[in-house]
């Protein structure tokens, strides 16, 4: 066991844990933010991602060991910045969510790449979002990012939108 001090959601907290155990766990276990979920567990479908630092990690894969002074936001504090709160009424209005266990994910790689880029394309969009939906939103994810970011999802090239 060893003894880390994390920032995160702008608060320092003290955790004791095995360096080798996963953020997502620490998160959830230690702290009781159970917003991030727990997908498959190797990094692939991105229901536990977290920012680190501002960037996108999946947490489920982050040893605790390997975070180090990086702050960390999870999808309690989301609606703290105004990015997060676009997005977030962005999603109700688009009705991206249908079973819903994803979303927080979405929401935190969606809110990583507007944090980043003002206005993505499409093709930014599906760069970015590469967390899996067993649902298949992924239409609705890209309009409520586009719908986020300002401005309505660019007409594809034929002129209809799918």
């Amino acid at each position: 066991m060893s003894r880390y001090t994390l920032t995160v959601n702008g608060r320092t907290h003290h955790v004791d844990a095995d360096p080798d155990t996963p953020l997502l766990w620490v998160l959830r276990d230690a702290m009781q933010l159970t917003g991030t979920k727990f997908g498959c567990g190797i990094g692939q479908c991105g229901a536990c991602t977290v920012h680190l630092g501002g960037a996108p990690v999946r947490s489920c894969s982050m040893p605790v060991s390997a975070v180090g002074t990086s702050p960390i936001t999870t999808i309690e504090s989301l609606s703290a910045s105004p990015v997060g709160r676009k997005l977030q009424q962005a999603w109700l209005d688009h009705q991206v969510a249908q079973c819903g266990y994803c979303q927080s994910g979405q929401l935190m790689a969606a809110a990583a790449l507007l944090t980043k880029t003002e206005t993505p394309s499409d093709q930014e969009i599906d760069d970015a979002m590469s967390n899996i939906c067993r649902c298949g939103t992924y239409q609705r994810i890209r309009a409520a990012i586009h719908d986020a970011a300002g401005g309505p999802a660019p007409t594809p090239a034929g002129g209809r939108r799918s």
